[in-house]
């Protein structure tokens, strides 16, 4: 559960992105599955894509292409980052992680602690503060308007490193193995990521 009205926001929403927030979150709570391919970009240009799929609530995987051995799994109760080659997990809390705003089973970004709300003609960008173990991190959602459909969201570190994900070829209501969202056995703690 989220708690806290959002209070980072220096200004008042004006009504119409209030709705139109509202609108994102009921239109993406009804999404229960979400299967696609992902474009990550650091604050260098470094580039890698991938698979994903989501599962609400709570569960996602984000498994990266080579010559990255790294998967990203929550099952619901924290976030593990997989080292396939290595045979390594490292563990980071749920409520540690910003986009878990967005993997719930029922989205109410109004909710959360926003710090800004950028619209243009075609889309929203709806920025979200979090303390994590390392600072305050921000993701920046960004939705198309007419659609309601995530496009991308950038994560901000406390250094100030930003981490982009674009998201395409999604396809909705499909069926994910369960294994997707496990944590093999034979895989050790990692000490630091």
């Amino acid at each position: 559960a989220l708690t806290g009205p959002a209070v980072a926001l220096d200004r008042s929403l004006t009504e119409e992105e209030q709705q139109l927030i509202r609108e994102i979150g009921e239109y993406n709570s009804q999404i229960r599955t979400m299967a696609g391919r992902f474009l990550q970009i650091d604050g260098a240009g470094n580039r890698i894509e991938g698979t994903f799929f989501l599962e609400r609530p709570n569960k996602v995987n984000f498994r990266y292409g080579p010559p990255s051995r790294e998967e990203i799994v929550s099952q619901g109760a924290g976030f593990y980052v997989l080292n396939r080659e290595e045979k390594t997990k490292y563990a980071y809390p749920q409520e540690t992680v910003p986009l878990r705003q967005f993997l719930g089973d029922q989205i109410n970004l109004l909710e959360a602690n926003l710090s800004d709300v950028v619209t243009t003609d075609t889309f929203i960008a709806i920025s979200l503060v979090d303390e994590s173990p390392m600072g305050s991190v921000e993701v920046t959602l960004i939705f198309e308007k007419e659609t309601k459909d995530l496009w991308q969201w950038t994560l901000t570190e406390p250094s100030g490193q930003e981490l982009t994900f674009s998201i395409y070829d999604t396809v909705t209501d499909v069926e994910i193995p369960r294994a997707f969202f496990s944590i093999p056995a034979d895989y050790t703690a990692a000490t630091s990521q």
